[in-house]
């Protein structure tokens, strides 16, 4: 029986969109974030990551400084908000069933994002994903949120570090799988595209798109 991995990037690819991005918007909206300058700023790195130079762990101070002093009933409540207002309106049928169909075949599946966990992870449970593999934030004794990141970033290159992690506290490796799909839109991802033996642009910008025809890699669209 052969045994696959298969990959998936979230925003943009399983999502329109990006999560963590409309996370900063949504905490302008509910009041938490202070209008338009944080908007502003929230804007700039979303600009930066757009084109592949986020100083990801300046992100991550910056986007968590406005909740990370909220109590666990607070954030517990504007997770479960976020989700049902604006995440789930956004979740395509085609793109659930393109997870449940690798889930189906067997294959080992995780989605692999730059987005931090505590914005992720009811997303990847809305798509029935246990294995997230997302920015993780680091927490003080407490296990308050310090506006750090914990171990490797889940972005460009620490992508593939993250994976390899993950295996190899399964007793795994790359080289154990038949088939590895890596599903992205961006360009951000192409290290971790790299190390696919099935890589498929899906909904890709149009550099990803622009390297996927050159490489004759797989093109897929879910939405529009």
């Amino acid at each position: 029986m052969s045994r696959n991995l298969t990959l998936f990037d979230l925003d943009g690819t399983l999502i329109p969109g990006d999560s963590d991005h409309a996370f900063g918007e949504f905490m302008v909206r509910i009041g938490w974030a202070d209008g338009v300058a944080w908007a502003a700023r929230n804007d700039e790195f979303f600009a930066q990551y757009q084109a592949g130079r986020l100083d990801v762990d300046a992100y991550v101070d910056f986007s968590t400084g406005v909740w990370r002093r909220r109590t666990t009933a607070e954030l517990a409540a504007v997770q479960a908000r976020f989700l049902a207002e604006v995440i789930a309106p956004t979740i395509h049928p085609q793109a659930l069933e393109l997870v449940r169909a690798h889930q189906r075949a067997g294959d080992l599946v995780a989605i692999v994002t730059a987005t931090n966990e505590f914005v992720t992870r009811p997303i990847a449970d809305a798509f029935g994903v246990p294995a997230l593999l997302a920015i993780e934030l680091e927490r003080d004794a407490a296990g308050a949120v310090t506006g750090a990141i914990r171990g490797t970033p889940s972005y460009q290159e620490g992508k593939v570090v993250r994976v390899g992690q993950w295996l190899a506290a399964q007793s795994a490796d790359w080289g154990d799988f038949d088939r590895i799909s890596v599903y992205s839109d961006s360009t951000n991802d192409l290290p971790l595209l790299a190390r696919a033996t099935d890589p498929v642009a899906t909904n890709p910008s149009a550099a990803l798109e622009a390297v996927a025809v050159e490489r004759g890699w797989r093109l897929l669209r879910l939405f529009e």
